[in-house]
């Protein structure tokens, strides 16, 4: 039912995690293969994918295009892209199943979701950081990799797909498919406490680089800070 897409680049510990709860969902059959597209890892990331199944992708190193080209190559209907820094909480393939079979029912084919963006820590700053990540996905319509995102194959190929654009591939795909037709599950994508400061850095990095992409500010001018 479900093709799983996973960017790497020296994840190999944070990918066992993510990949560890998508088992449960690939025992139901609901996810159908998970597909690791890899950045050039010099780790065991192509190793722990291999361990797990996964079909591994040599990617070129863009982001954008390699996602792209790795959905063209999914075998099924619906599409969910994945941080591989994230866990899917173990309440997240009812939730998934659930919008499938809404949509469906519908006839409405041309919808997305993302989940709740948390993090594992304890303490005031990453509650504030959930609270934060909330206002900014549904206000600007900008879901981050880290909280999936859940999309048709129909929906997907007619926006255009993920576009070789520096920086903010994430957020540039999640505006063009538009507020109307995005949703908001309550089950959550966990951010791993490790990398403190390393996450501290990227979540200034990408506010900043949305802040640009609203102004419109050009794409090459954001992939320089992206970079």
């Amino acid at each position: 039912m479900i093709s799983v897409i996973i960017p790497t680049r020296n994840d190999e510990t944070a990918l066992a995690h993510a990949l560890a709860a998508l088992v449960p969902a690939a025992a139901d059959g609901i996810v159908r293969e998970v597909i690791v597209v890899d950045g050039g890892s010099t780790d065991g990331t192509a190793l722990v994918a291999d361990a797990a199944g996964c079909r591994f992708v040599a990617g070129s190193g863009d982001i954008g295009k390699d996602l792209a080209a790795a959905a063209a190559g999914a075998r099924s209907d619906w599409l969910l892209f994945l941080s591989p820094q994230v866990a899917l909480e173990p309440a997240w393939q009812r939730e998934a199943h659930d919008f499938i079979d809404r949509v469906q029912m519908s006839g409405e084919t041309e919808r997305a979701a993302a989940f709740r963006h948390a993090r594992a820590d304890f303490g005031f700053a990453p509650r504030f950081s959930e609270v934060m990540a909330s206002v900014r996905a549904r206000l600007f319509t900008a879901p981050y990799l880290d909280q999936g995102l859940l999309l048709t194959t129909r929906l997907y190929r007619d926006v255009g797909g993920h576009r070789a654009l520096p920086g903010m591939v994430d957020v540039d795909l999640a505006r063009r498919i538009g507020r109307r037709r995005l949703s908001f599950l309550r089950a959550r994508a966990v951010l791993r406490g490790d990398g403190r400061t390393r996450q501290r850095a990227a979540a200034l990095r990408n506010s900043a680089c949305l802040a640009l992409f609203v102004l419109r500010v050009p794409p090459r001018l954001i992939g320089r800070l992206a970079a």
